[in-house]
C-alpha cells in the first residue's frame, strides 16, 4: 500500500541582523542578500534579518554562499549530491534537447533500466550514475533484504542479460515510497545512467514513456501524455499520465522525449486504464540530494524502517549463563 508523501518545512525568524550574507542573483537583474536558512526543491528560504522570504528556484539566476564563490543555482542545488566515489552522484539540469523518437531513446536508454527482485515482489528501476546506484520504489523491497537486480548490458551491439545478488540498501524514504541501492557485486562494469530532468519544466500533454517489468515483462515501453502535473493523493502532488502502467512497473522511470527522467512510476488506479502516477523527479532529487538524512542502517533507532535480526538456533543454556 503506497504511503503519502509528506514534505514538512519549519522555519523561525530571528530578529538580528545578518552578518554573513548570502547573495541570490534574480533572472530580472535583482538581488536577495540574507542568511539561506534551508533549501528545498523548488523554493529558497531567506533569513532578511525581519522577516523569511520564500524566492521560487526557477527565478534564481546564481547564488553566491557568504566566503564562496558565485555558484550557478543549479550547481548549488545539487552540492550535496556527491557520491562514495566522489563524481556526481546523478545527471541532471542543463537545457533540455530537441525532442527524438521513442524508438531512439529506448534504444540508447534502455540499459539504464533495470528490473529488482525480492522473495515476495518484482518490480522495476533505473540507474543514477556509473557505479551501479539505482532508484526503485520503497514498496518494492519493504520487508525484504535479499534483492536481486538484473541489468540488461550492451554487448556487441546486443543486450546481454546479467543478474547481481550483491546488492545494499543505501537509503530509504516509505513516506515518499523511494529506496535508493547499491549494486556491489565484484567485476561489475560501469552501468549505463539515466539523467534526471526538471518536472517543473513539464507540460499536460507532453508526450512521455515509460520502460519497465510489468508483470514481470522486462523492458516494456508504454507511451502516453502528461494528463496532469499536479494530482493531489493522499496530500502528496504527483504526475498523472496515460502512459498504461502495471504491477511490475513500480520504480521505474517515467521519460520524457528528451530522455530524461521526470517522474519515479508508483502506482495506477486499478478500476480503471490509462490513469496512472508517478512521484515527480524534484522530489526523487530531494530524496537523493539528502540520502544521508534517510540512511539504512539495524543500529539507527531513528532509520524509518528497521529489520529484525534473522532466527537462530536455540541455544542451550549453561549454567554460567543463567
Amino acid at each position: 500500500m503506497l504511503r503519502p508523501i509528506i514534505l514538512v518545512a519549519a522555519l523561525a525568524a530571528g530578529g538580528a541582523a545578518v552578518s554573513a550574507a548570502d547573495t541570490l542573483e534574480l533572472k530580472d537583474q535583482a538581488a536577495v542578500s540574507g542568511r539561506i536558512l534551508s533549501e528545498k526543491p523548488d523554493q529558497v528560504f531567506v533569513d532578511l534579518g525581519f522577516t523569511v522570504l520564500a524566492v521560487p528556484r526557477s527565478a534564481i539566476q546564481q547564488i553566491t554562499r557568504a566566503g564562496d564563490p558565485a555558484l550557478p543555482a543549479a550547481t548549488a542545488e545539487s552540492r550535496a549530491a556527491e557520491p562514495e566515489g566522489g563524481k556526481g552522484f546523478y545527471q541532471s539540469g542543463g537545457r533540455v534537447p530537441g525532442d527524438r523518437s521513442v524508438r531512439e531513446l529506448v534504444s540508447r536508454l534502455g540499459a539504464a533500466v533495470v528490473q529488482v527482485r525480492t522473495p515476495g515482489a518484482l518490480g522495476s528501476g533505473f540507474l543514477l550514475n556509473e557505479e551501479g546506484f539505482l532508484v526503485t520504489n520503497f514498496h518494492v523491497i519493504e520487508g525484504e533484504t535479499q534483492i536481486s537486480v538484473e541489468v540488461y548490458h550492451i554487448v556487441a551491439g546486443r543486450l546481454d542479460r546479467k543478474l547481481y545478488k550483491q546488492v545494499r540498501i543505501v537509503s530509504i524514504n516509505k513516506f515518499q515510497d523511494l529506496a535508493l541501492l547499491k549494486i556491489e557485486d565484484p567485476g561489475a562494469p560501469a552501468f549505463v545512467v539515466a539523467p534526471l530532468g526538471d518536472a517543473e519544466a513539464l507540460s499536460v500533454g507532453q508526450k512521455v514513456f515509460a520502460i519497465g517489468s510489468p508483470l514481470g515483462l522486462e523492458r516494456t515501453v508504454t507511451e502516453g501524455i502528461i494528463s496532469t502535473r499536479t494530482r493531489e493523493f493522499q496530500g502528496a502532488l504527483y504526475l498523472q499520465t496515460s502512459a498504461q502502467i502495471n504491477p511490475g512497473n513500480s520504480g521505474g522511470p517515467l521519460f520524457n522525449l528528451a530522455g530524461q527522467v521526470i517522474g519515479v512510476i508508483n502506482m495506477k488506479v486499478t478500476a480503471g486504464e490509462g490513469i496512472g502516477f508517478a512521484i515527480p523527479v524534484n522530489t526523487l532529487k530531494y530524496f537523493l540530494d539528502h540520502r544521508d538524512a534517510f540512511a539504512y542502517a539495524n543500529e539507527n533507532p531513528s532509520n524509518p524502517y528497521r529489520y529484525l535480526d534473522p532466527p537462530t538456533r536455540t541455544r542451550q543454556v549453561t549454567r554460567e549463563e543463567r
